[in-house]
């Protein structure tokens, strides 16, 4: 071990055995913690998160949380004495912070007497892999993987900010779609720039009417400047004060106060942008400037109603949606060449329309997308709308670049990687594309407090590990995102097979699935999983009874959903004695491969060769998915328990090919998980 190494041990070791004796202290911080480790609070910081990856108050909390647990399985004392002997100041927080932790609540770690390690552990040093190593083509979309993550974690940390709600300081509270509309301004121009780490609004909304100091906020956010503004308007005149802070110093490295006409808002956006970025001594290329200082309208009243109609889309429902529309339509009747107005008619008209059987809006859709793209081709809302018109008809290939390209132009949009991570996990299956996206939204919207927010981020991410064969991992955040939020609808599912990868027990998962389905008979996805694990068993009658309420529901609601389970219930079908029936579901399965366009559909074409007895063509078809790359775990854990391919079973090259599928997946997971252990992304 290197004199590094021991050195950051005995610091640790140091820290923790302060904050341990001073457990009990509710108003034990990083500032006690600083004097008492004989430190300035800035070298304090910098130590911890060296060593820890944490900040100091993450670690301080971790410490607490560890006493907490030792506590639980060691007395007696109540979940209530607990908090109070470990320093937090109501039980509820200790519970959250447990959970968040340890994936349950203290209640049940005590059920389970689960246990902690002996000491708390320290961030290792890794050497980074020779990169020529994974410039392999078979390797290509895990190195894709590699190569964007470490360009998203090597930024420097000093170049990652937060933009909190401005204050409006007016007397007129109908200003404050102005107010808030400046600060979407200033986070809008922040986030066109690669170099710089810009969380997202949903994160830092839980600050509007925040007392606590920037330091604290800038932890929770795991950024190091924060930057916050007051203003209002009076008449025709705009008066805003702002100011970047430091976190590490919680001092101000420049402010602004500025009293301007209406008709200048446009070159003070730009100004601050400019001020802001000088300071941070951020790298702006000129691609990024252009899109930066590029006016949206020359036309103030269009500004306005575009304003009070982002107010209004900021509310994520469809009533905020249904009282933007209008808003938006009067700012282009104002000013007829105003794309971001026509891209965000767009956006809302989608997501009015995206839980619809029957879609009204689709021309509307286009039509706005179009205009915005007309009109600015560079604008990131423009693309976002053009690729959600393509999602809306299902163009999903020409969705991608639109969305690809969005992200170029405005690398901190936390929408458009959603949407990318969306894509890749259900739409063009891609493990390794998934996780990028995944692990990226994870960043940007780091620190958000809504709890269903944050239930759902987990959940994207746990999906997208297990997907790639960290189970482990996926276990972790699958349990988070129950922590957070109980009555989310997809994580009970997903936690019913990511508990199978782990156990390999169908019988117990078949289970599983029946409780949540059981819970909601309406949920059709449930359903037809329910039927499938009875198929897997070759529990034909069971499947059966599963599966005609699937099909019957299905047909019912006109529904297009599942065609790559046609084949397994036509099988089905077949057994209990209804081969027409069977043959239509037979056709059905043929059509949906014939159409398929993803990494599938060689396998999928080898299991209906199997199913017609062209066993050389299905062999054909399975040597090629062996050469795939980044197809999902579950092909490993299902493929061969399909009773279709049993014909497949006795051709002397099955074997061979099915390992060379297993080594193939693992080889890419081993790659991922070296690159990502030593970046400490998992």
């Amino acid at each position: 071990m290197s004199d590094l190494s021991i050195s950051g041990e005995a610091f640790i070791d140091a820290v923790e055995a302060i904050v341990l004796d001073n457990v009990s202290r509710e108003g034990f911080g990083v500032s006690e913690l600083a004097e008492a480790m004989h430190m300035s609070r800035s070298n304090l910081l910098r130590k911890i998160r060296k060593y820890t990856h944490l900040s100091a108050s993450q670690y301080i909390r971790l410490v607490r949380l560890k006493k907490g647990m030792e506590l639980l399985n060691q007395t007696s004392l109540t979940v209530s004495e607990i908090s109070f002997e470990v320093g937090f100041g109501s039980t509820s927080y200790l519970i959250k912070c447990f959970r968040e932790q340890y994936g349950h609540a203290p209640g049940e770690a005590r059920k389970a007497g689960q246990k902690v390690p002996a000491r708390l552990p320290i961030l290792k040093k890794y050497r980074m892999p020779f990169l020529a190593a994974l410039v392999v083509l078979a390797l290509a979309g895990a190195f894709f993987l590699v190569k964007n993550l470490l360009l998203y974690s090597e930024k420097p940390l000093e170049k990652s900010i937060a933009v909190l709600p401005f204050k409006n300081e007016s007397s007129d509270s109908s200003n404050l779609y102005f107010v808030n509309g400046l600060m979407e301004s200033a986070l809008s121009k922040l986030q066109k720039i690669e170099d710089l780490r810009v969380v997202s609004r949903t994160s830092v909304e839980q600050f509007r009417n925040t007392d606590l100091p920037v330091p604290q906020i800038a932890e929770t956010l795991q950024v190091s400047y924060i930057l916050e503004g007051s203003g209002q308007r009076i008449g025709d005149r705009i008066v805003l004060t702002v100011q970047l802070v430091e976190a590490e110093t919680d001092q101000p490295v420049w402010a602004g106060q500025y009293n301007r006409q209406v008709g200048d808002i446009f070159a003070l956006q730009n100004e601050i942008a400019g001020e802001i970025t000088d300071a941070i001594k951020v790298v702006v290329t000129p691609a990024e400037l252009e899109r930066i200082e590029k006016q949206p309208t020359d036309n103030l009243i269009a500004y306005d109603y575009y304003l009070q109609a982002l107010e209004h889309m900021n509310e994520q429902n469809r009533e905020g949606l249904l009282a933007a529309i209008p808003l938006l339509e009067k700012a282009t009747e104002e000013d007829p060449q105003f794309a971001l107005a026509y891209a965000n008619l767009a956006i809302a008209y989608y997501y009015l329309d995206i839980y619809q059987i029957e879609k009204q809006y689709t021309d509307r859709i286009n039509n706005y997308a179009d205009k915005a793209l007309l009109y600015d081709a560079k604008s990131a809302e423009s693309l976002i709308a053009k690729a959600l018109y393509y999602l809306h008809a299902k163009e999903f290939r020409l969705a991608l670049p639109h969305l690809e390209k969005a992200l170029e132009y405005n690398p901190n949009s936390s929408s458009v990687v959603q949407l990318l991570a969306d894509f890749y996990a259900r739409i063009t299956p891609n493990t390794a594309r998934y996780l990028e996206y995944a692990l990226k939204g994870v960043q940007l919207d780091v620190g958000g407090q809504d709890s269903v927010t944050k239930s759902y981020t987990y959940l994207h991410l746990s999906n997208a590990l297990i997907q790639t064969g960290f189970v482990d991992e996926s276990i972790r955040y699958i349990n988070r995102s129950l922590a957070f939020n109980p009555d989310n609808e997809y994580a009970p599912f997903l936690h019913a097979y990511i508990l199978y990868a782990k156990d390999r027990n169908m019988e117990r998962t078949t289970d599983r699935l029946l409780q949540e389905w059981q819970r909601d008979s309406s949920r059709l996805d449930i359903l037809q999983e329910v039927a499938k694990m009875h198929y897997f068993q070759e529990d034909y009658a069971n499947a059966f009874v599963y599966y005609e309420q699937f099909v019957t529901e299905r047909e019912r609601q006109g529904l297009g959903i599942y065609p790559q389970e046609d084949i397994k219930i036509g099988l089905v079908y077949e057994k209990m004695g209804y081969p027409e029936r069977a043959g239509e579901f037979f056709d059905a399965y043929a059509r949906y491969c014939e159409e398929d366009q993803s990494i599938y559909k060689s396998a999928s074409m080898a299991v209906l060769h199997a199913r017609e007895g062209k066993i050389e063509e299905a062999m054909e078809q399975l040597r090629i998915f062996s050469n795939q790359d980044n197809y999902q775990y579950w092909i490993l854990l299902f493929f061969e328990k399909d009773p279709l391919i049993a014909p497949l079973k006795d051709h002397p090259e099955f074997e061979t090919l099915m390992q060379r599928i297993q080594d193939r997946f693992w080889e890419n997971h081993a790659t991922l998980k070296k690159s990502l252990d030593a970046k400490g992304l998992i």
